[in-house]
């Protein structure tokens, strides 16, 4: 029988298990590592969906604005809409009485949002007469905004953005 030189006959391969626990070890110190870089990357995903989902909801906003001005709907004194539902619902056309007119196919949820949370109810409103620095909702939705008290990456608080 031929010996190697380990001390293992030709016929003997495989790990022992000091050098399997080597490789264990080596391969949690690199799991280790990386554990950082996937949060990352999961909160870099869940930003670029929030911008995604603000400029959908935003440009529907301005797009039912642009609609009430142009006397294509009713919309109130500020000619926003008076939630966000309405938006996907549908709003009846002045001019083509019993068409609708639609804004949105979904209203999209805020990725920062607890996932039992409804879409519409994930977001904050702000209404029309609302100062900035203070929104809050009223009798229409001038804008939306993320209610999370999360940092974003860029080092403002998402509920700015």
């Amino acid at each position: 029988m031929k010996v190697s030189g380990r001390g293992r006959s030709a016929t003997q391969r495989g790990l022992t298990l000091v050098e399997l626990l080597v490789v264990m070890a080596v391969l949690g110190i690199l799991a280790w590592a990386a554990t950082p870089m996937v949060e990352l990357s999961v909160q870099r995903q869940r930003e670029q969906e929030l911008k995604r989902a603000l400029w959908e909801i935003r440009d529907a906003l301005d797009a039912y604005h642009l609609a009430a001005q142009q006397g294509l709907v009713a919309g109130g004194a500020s000619g926003y809409p008076p939630s966000l539902e309405a938006l996907v619902q549908g709003v009846p056309d002045v001019k083509a009485p019993g068409q609708m007119r639609y804004f949105l196919r979904r209203i999209p949820s805020d990725p920062f949002a607890p996932p039992s949370t409804p879409a519409a109810l994930s977001w904050g409103l702000r209404a029309y007469d609302t100062p900035p620095d203070r929104p809050g909702p009223g009798a229409d939705v001038y804008d939306v905004y993320s209610r999370s008290n999360r940092m974003g990456l860029n080092g403002q608080p998402v509920s700015q953005w």
